[in-house]
């Protein structure tokens, strides 16, 4: 009886916690085996531990280039999607204009459309345009879908803003360069950096939508489609696990920061 009342003050704490061990449980298992020495081409059941391939992660041909052409799509699509959608996110909240309400729907497409369906209608527009599939098409096709998601973090965030702060920087004679850089731009930072995170995990992330438009351009998601039809070696799970180590490294420093801020402003 006494479990069973302690489980009703912490059910919320516990289903947490599962939920998140869950949510781990996959990057658990791939850390775990990419310590592991497979005797087959598949790396899926344990054999015995080794180091070999942290040792050399980028011992299979293709994996380091794909990854590296990844990352360069993934920050280029960011920077592009982060432009556009800041601007895109201050006009549709500061700004009335004819076709307004219809741009507000018309940006929630990308992100209830299928990804199949918009795969298949940016192949043919760039197969109707003349274009030639690689590293151009897939950019443009991820700095489109990322816009959407760049666009809804950093509207909810200017919409949340006091705009009695702008008042009073341009009451202080501010003009509108110094009060856009030293307050509209620092307030409106956090919805900034979300949705340039973001985009960065969709356009590393995406498969299907690249798949369709990459031409002969092998990305890291396409590698590790290609390389599961004839066995996945374990330099796979070295990179997702040094990856995941980065994000949650990254996580902690940016927690860190901010409760040393939090704290030398109640100082």
């Amino acid at each position: 009886m006494t479990f069973v009342n302690w489980l009703k003050r912490h059910f919320v704490v516990v289903a947490g916690l599962l939920t998140l061990a869950y949510l781990l449980l996959p990057n658990v298992i791939v850390t775990v085996f990419s310590f592991n020495n497979p005797k087959g081409r598949f790396n899926y059941t344990w054999q015995e531990f080794s180091t070999e391939a942290w040792k050399d992660p980028c011992g299979v041909s293709g994996l380091c280039a794909s990854l590296s052409l990844s990352l360069h799509i993934a920050l280029w699509a960011t920077l592009g999607a982060t432009l556009l959608g800041t601007m895109i996110a201050f006009a549709l909240v500061r700004y009335r204009f004819r076709a307004r309400g219809a741009v507000n729907s018309l940006i929630f497409l990308p992100m209830a459309m299928p990804e199949v369906v918009m795969a298949a209608s940016l192949l043919t527009l760039f197969l109707n345009m003349g274009a030639q599939l690689g590293f151009w098409t897939v950019l443009i096709a991820h700095i489109m879908f990322c816009l959407s998601f760049v666009v809804v973090a950093v509207k909810a965030r200017v919409m949340s803003m006091d705009p009695r702060l702008e008042q009073a920087a341009q009451d202080l004679y501010a003009g509108p360069f110094q009060t856009f850089v030293r307050v509209t731009l620092p307030i409106a930072a956090p919805g900034i950096a979300a949705g340039a995170l973001l985009a960065f995990a969709l356009s590393f992330d995406d498969f299907i939508i690249t798949n369709f438009n990459a031409g002969s351009t092998v990305t890291f998601p396409m590698f590790v489609w290609g390389s599961a039809q004839r066995g996945t070696p374990v330099q796979i799970n070295v990179i997702g696990t040094a990856m995941f180590v980065v994000a949650v490294l990254l996580v902690l420093v940016s927690m860190i920061v901010g409760n040393r801020r939090r704290r030398q402003k109640a100082l």
